[in-house]
C-alpha cells in the first residue's frame, strides 16, 4: 500500500464525525438530472454517485457532448466538496465494458470480441483510450472488466466476458486494469465471484468446490489485482459455499486481503446489500444485511443511499467503529492515491477532444478487424469486387450500428453518431458505382437472393444482463425484453425479431451458393441445422462502431481474418456447459446423438492465407520458464496473422488435471511469401497447480507441451517434466 496516501487517510479519518463516516460508505444517483430541483434532491454526502452523464440524454434531440457532461459531472463534484466539513470529493462512477457508459463515447468491440482477438497489447490500447474517456469527463471509477469465466453459453452475460479460458480471461482482464488505472480510474473488476449456475442462470447460486473456485473462477481476479494494479472489486449477487458473496468473510477479506493482499475496496453490485436480506433470506432486517457485508469486507453500498440502514445498524450495536473506520479507510486512501484530492475537476475544455478522438476511433477499427472470426469457407470468400453486378442484403441488424444494444450509448437511449456506419450503408457506399446492393425483407428472400450474384444475411439477437437463454438457435419470435430492479440502469434496449431466422438462413443458402451468414451476437449460436449447406460464416460478435468497415473489408479480402475463437461453439444446447479444458472422464465423452465434441473448439479461426509451423524446438530457461522456438511461413496469397497456442496436457500429477490447458499465444503476423522466426515463452507458473492439499506450487508431473493454431489442432508437441520444484526434459 501506498504509505503516504494511507497516511493521509488516516489523518483525515481522526477529523471525521460518523454521519460523515458512514456516508463515505454510501452512493447515490438521480435518474432526472436535467431537471431543475436536482441540485436540490441529490445528498451532497455520500461518497459515492453514478456519474449523472449517465442519465443526460434521455429527452433531448442530439445527445449531450462530452463538455456538457464533464460540466455537470464537475458540478456534481462541486456541491458535495461544499457540503463536505472535510471538503472529501466523491468518486464518480460508471459502467465502461467496451465504452465509457456515460454517453456517446467511443464504442469498441465487445469484450467477447477482444478476446478473439487474442492481442493483449490491442486489449490494452482500447483500455487505455476507454480510460483517457472516463477521466475526460471526471469518471473516477469504472465498473468493469467483467472477468468471469464463460463455461455456460446460455449465460446471457456470456457476452460481457473474454470467453472461456482462465489465461486469455486474465491477461485480457489484466490489460484492462492496467489502462484504466493509469488513467486514474479506479478498475473494478467483476463479479466476485461465479456468479452464473446451471443452465446459464445468471446470479444463481454456485456451489463449485473451493478446488474448482481457485482453479478457474478466482484466477482472473487475483491476476487483476497482483498484475493489474485494479483497486475496486464488485461483489456478486449469487451465494457460495452457503453465504451470499455480499458478505461472505472467506471470499471478501480471508481470500481477497488476507491471502492476496488487496488494498482497494470492495463495492456491492447495484442493490446486492438488501439482496442478503431480500433475496437470500439470510437475515431478517434489511440493518442486518448492511451490518453482514460490512463486517465481512464490503466497504461501499452502491447505488442507493444505505446512510440510514447503517447508521440503525450502528444504534443497534451490529456494526462498530472499528468497522466503520475500516471501510472508511480503505476508501479514503484510494482517493488520495488517484490524486481525486488535488484534481477532482476534469477540464471540461478538452472533453470534446479527447472523446472519440481519431486516434481511439482508429484502436476501434484496429480492434474490430481483429476479432472478426472466419468460421467457414467453402471457396466463397473473399468476394470478388469486380466480379458482382448485384448483391443481396437481408437482416434487421443490417440497419444497426454493431455495437451490441446493451452497456453502450447512456441510459434511454442507443448509442448513435454521426460519422458512424451501419453495415448497409458502409456496404452501399464502398460498391457504389460497381455493383448494386439490394436489401430486402425475409418475405423476398427466395427471389431476391436469386437474381443476385451474392447474398448476406445479418443475424439479430439481443443478449445481456438478465437475459439468458435456454435456446441457442437463432430466435424466431418477437423478443421482449424485461427491465428488472437490480439491472434497471442498464435500460436494456430491446429488439423485435419478427421471423424465422433459421428458415431464412436456409431459403436464402438455398436460392444463392454465393451466401454468407454474418453473425452478430454475444455468445454462440446453434447452426447444426443449416451449417452443412452454409459455403461461407463469419463470427462477427459486436465488433462496435467501425465495426461495418471492419466486416466489408473482410467480406471482400481488404484484410484477412485472423481472430480466433475464445469460447466453444457446440453442435446442439444439449452439450451445453461445454469447454475445451474438462478433466478426464472415467468411460467416455459422447451422446447418441453425437460425439460430444464441438461443432467449433476454442482458439479456432480460419485465415485467407495459408500457413506453415516447422522447426519446433525449446530451451528450458533457469527460472524454470520455457522458451520455444518456430519458424511460421506465410505460403499463401494474402498478408495475414497467426495465432500460436502452447496448451500443456499434465499427467502423473498429485492430482487430475484438465485434458489441455492454454499456457501461452502469440499472434504473429507474416507478409505473404514470409517467414517469421518466434519465440513464445511459457512461465514457470504454467507449471503450478493447486495440489492435494490446496497449495499452488510447482508440484511434480509430467507434461505434453502441445503447439497448435487451436485447442484441437496440434502442429507439434514435446514432453518435458517437474521433478522437486524444477522443469526438465521428459
Amino acid at each position: 500500500m501506498d504509505n503516504n496516501s494511507k497516511k493521509r487517510a488516516e489523518e483525515l479519518l481522526k477529523k471525521m464525525t460518523l454521519e460523515e463516516k458512514l456516508h463515505q460508505l454510501s452512493s447515490a444517483m438521480i435518474f432526472e438530472v436535467d431537471n431543475p430541483d436536482y441540485e436540490e434532491k441529490r445528498d451532497p454526502l455520500c461518497g459515492n454517485y453514478r456519474n449523472p452523464g449517465h442519465f443526460l440524454h434521455r429527452n433531448r434531440k442530439t445527445p449531450a457532448t462530452p463538455e456538457e457532461v464533464a460540466k455537470k459531472i464537475n458540478r456534481d463534484v462541486e456541491l458535495s466538496i461544499e457540503a463536505q466539513p472535510n471538503n472529501i470529493p466523491p468518486i464518480e462512477h460508471g459502467e465502461a465494458l467496451h465504452c465509457p457508459l456515460w454517453g456517446m463515447t467511443t464504442s469498441f468491440p465487445q469484450p467477447i470480441n477482444m478476446a478473439s482477438s487474442f492481442n493483449d497489447e490491442l486489449v490494452a490500447e482500447i483500455a487505455d483510450a476507454i480510460g483517457k474517456e472516463c477521466r475526460a469527463v471526471g469518471v473516477r471509477q469504472a465498473l468493469s472488466p467483467v472477468v468471469n469465466i464463460a463455461r455456460d453459453v446460455r449465460w446471457g452475460r456470456s457476452v460481457e466476458t473474454f470467453g472461456e479460458d482462465v489465461l486469455l480471461s486474465s491477461n485480457m482482464g489484466v490489460a484492462m486494469c492496467k489502462g484504466l488505472e493509469q488513467n486514474g480510474v479506479v478498475a473494478t473488476p467483476k463479479h466476485f465471484v461465479d456468479n452464473y449456475s446451471y443452465g446459464g442462470r445468471d446470479s444463481n447460486y454456485s456451489d463449485s468446490s473451493e478446488r474448482v473456485m481457485r482453479e478457474v473462477y478466482l484466477k482472473p481476479f487475483e491476476k487483476c489485482f497482483k498484475e493489474g494494479g485494479a483497486q475496486s472489486v464488485m461483489a456478486s449477487y449469487n451465494s457460495w459455499d452457503g453465504v451470499p458473496t455480499s458478505c461472505s468473510k472467506k471470499l471478501l477479506t480471508d481470500i481477497l486481503r488476507d491471502e492476496w493482499k488487496f488494498d482497494g475496496f470492495v463495492v456491492s453490485d447495484y442493490g446486492g446489500v438488501e439482496g442478503v436480506w431480500g433475496s437470500h433470506h439470510m437475515v431478517d432486517e434489511r440493518l442486518k444485511a448492511s451490518a453482514a457485508c460490512l463486517k465481512a469486507g464490503l466497504d461501499a453500498n452502491i447505488p442507493g443511499n444505505a446512510y440510514s440502514t447503517m447508521k440503525d445498524a450502528y444504534d443497534a450495536g451490529y456494526i462498530t467503529d472499528e468497522d466503520v473506520d475500516k471501510a472508511v479507510l480503505r476508501i479514503l486512501t484510494v482517493k488520495f492515491r488517484i490524486g481525486l484530492f488535488e484534481e477532482p475537476y476534469a477540464d471540461a475544455s478538452k472533453a470534446n477532444e479527447i472523446v472519440r478522438s481519431e486516434k481511439h476511433k482508429k484502436i476501434a477499427l484496429d480492434s474490430a478487424r481483429e476479432s472478426i472470426i472466419l468460421l467457414k469457407n467453402e471457396n466463397i470468400l473473399p468476394l470478388k469486387k469486380d466480379k458482382l453486378k448485384k448483391i443481396a442484403v437481408f437482416g434487421a441488424s443490417a440497419k444497426e450500428f454493431p455495437v451490441g444494444k446493451n452497456y453502450s450509448g447512456a441510459f434511454g437511449v442507443e448509442w448513435t453518431a454521426d460519422d458512424a456506419k451501419t453495415p448497409l450503408q458502409y456496404l452501399t457506399e464502398y460498391l457504389d458505382g460497381s455493383a448494386e446492393v439490394v436489401f430486402a425483407s425475409d418475405s423476398q428472400i427466395e427471389t431476391v437472393a436469386a437474381e443476385c450474384d451474392a447474398a448476406i444475411y445479418f443475424t439479430t439477437i439481443v443478449e445481456g444482463e438478465g437475459m439468458d437463454r435456454s435456446d441457442l438457435r437463432l430466435p424466431a419470435y418477437t423478443e421482449k425484453v424485461q427491465v428488472d430492479d437490480n439491472a434497471i440502469i442498464v435500460n436494456k434496449i430491446g429488439i423485435s425479431v419478427k421471423t424465422n431466422q433459421e428458415e431464412s438462413v436456409k431459403k436464402m443458402i438455398a436460392a444463392n451458393k454465393n451466401s454468407v451468414v454474418v453473425l452478430l451476437n454475444g455468445s454462440p449460436i446453434e447452426m447444426t441445422s443449416w451449417i452443412g449447406d452454409c459455403n461461407a460464416v463469419l463470427e462477427a460478435w459486436y465488433p462496435g462502431e467501425q465495426g461495418s468497415q471492419a466486416i466489408c473489408e473482410i467480406l471482400f479480402g481488404e484484410y484477412s481474418p485472423n481472430a480466433k475463437l475464445p469460447i466453444t461453439i457446440p453442435k446442439s444446447v444439449g452439450q451445453v456447459p461445454l469447454f475445451y479444458a474438462y478433466k478426464p472422464s472415467g468411460r467416455g465423452y459422447g451422446y447418441n446423438e453425437n460425439d460430444g465434441k464441438p461443432l467449433y473448439p476454442f482458439g479456432y479461426g480460419l485465415s485467407y492465407t495459408d500457413f506453415e509451423i516447422k522447426n519446433i524446438a525449446h530451451n528450458i530457461n533457469a527460472d524454470n520458464s520455457v522458451t520455444v522456438k518456430l519458424d511460421i511461413s506465410n505460403i499463401g496469397e494474402y498478408d495475414g496473422a497467426e495465432v500460436i497456442q502452447i496448451y500443456l496436457s499434465g499427467k502423473n500429477c498429485e492430482v487430475v488435471r484438465p485434458i489441455k490447458e492454454l499456457k501461452a499465444y502469440k499472434k504473429v503476423n507474416v507478409k505473404k511469401g514470409a517467414t517469421e522466426n518466434t519465440e513464445i515463452l511459457i512461465p514457470e507458473e504454467a507449471f503450478f497447480y493447486y495440489g492435494i492439499d490446496l497449495a499452488f506450487d510447482i508440484h511434480d508431473g509430467d507434461y505434453s507441451v502441445l503447439v497448435g493454431t487451436s485447442s484441437e489442432n496440434i502442429i507439434g508437441s514435446f514432453e518435458l517434466k517437474v521433478r522437486d520444484k524444477k522443469v526438465i526434459n521428459g
